[in-house]
């Protein structure tokens, strides 16, 4: 005799109730958040991932030195999302080799981060807050994009660290949400990324704006380093937003174009 439809629905409900969710490890913490955002909680995570708040209680596998491969191993996980910007490349190599599946996840743009986020809809048990999350981060950057579309470029340079400098190139999200907010990144054409630059180099292509990711007072102390050949605002970005290539670049795109168009 065949079954209600009714007796269908709940058949199914119950199954998806009790299957278990897949086993994701996420090594950054960026990673960890754009799991979140999709409706994954981690099985375990890398050093440094406190966002959201639930994330810090939550098993560590990665830091900076590299993978604890043995343990990564142990919790035979359905999938590791990795990062080519932090995950040593012969470890999670020998992952691969010992039949771990490890997919790298490296957006360069802010569409490509919402793609990321969407992307992860096949390991997460709620895969509509993904499809949702990716979609909210679409149209946030695209309400942007309209409103600072017009206004001429300002030239912008985007420091991390004082002793050495470095910064971003084109290739990098950094560098979009400074185009997002009608900005000219002065060393988007670098050959590199994440380019070592020196003070003549900088001061040589005079920027009318300096952004850093940190504080206040931080931002006072940036300001007095460049003076007195260099005198222009200093913007301080939330460094965990700013650095972190997850969904609340957002957070820091808004920041940034506030701080460099007030008028808007």
């Amino acid at each position: 005799m065949a079954k209600p439809l009714w007796l269908c629905g709940l058949l199914l409900f119950c199954g998806s109730l009790f299957a278990a969710a897949p086993r994701v490890i996420t090594l950054a913490p960026h990673l960890t958040e754009m799991a979140f955002a999709a409706g994954i909680t981690p099985v375990a995570v890398s050093d440094w991932s406190d966002y959201p708040p639930a994330a810090k209680t939550l098993e560590q596998v990665a830091n900076w030195q590299g993978l604890n491969v043995e343990r990564i191993l142990a919790l035979k996980p359905d999938v590791v999302l990795a990062w080519r910007g932090g995950n040593p490349q012969r470890q999670v190599d020998q992952l691969r080799q010992l039949g771990v599946n490890v997919e790298w996840v490296d957006p360069a743009t802010l569409d490509g981060m919402a793609d990321a986020v969407a992307a992860l809809t096949r390991w997460s048990p709620q895969p509509q807050q993904a499809l949702d999350a990716a979609q909210q981060l679409k149209q946030q950057e695209k309400a942007l994009r309209a409103r600072y579309a017009a206004l001429p470029a300002t030239p912008v340079f985007l420091q991390f660290g004082q002793q050495p400098l470095f910064t971003a190139a084109r290739d990098t999200l950094q560098n979009d949400i400074i185009t997002l907010c009608a900005g000219k990144n002065i060393f988007a054409d670098s050959r590199v990324s994440w380019p070592q630059v020196s003070r003549e180099q900088v001061l040589m292509r005079h920027p009318q704006a300096i952004v850093i990711g940190g504080s206040a007072a931080q931002a006072q102390n940036i300001a007095r380093f460049w003076q007195p050949q260099l005198t222009v605002p200093v913007i301080a970005i939330n460094d965990d937003w700013l650095s972190r290539p997850g969904p609340r670049m957002l957070l820091a795109a808004k920041q940034l174009c506030a701080a460099l168009h007030p008028a808007q």
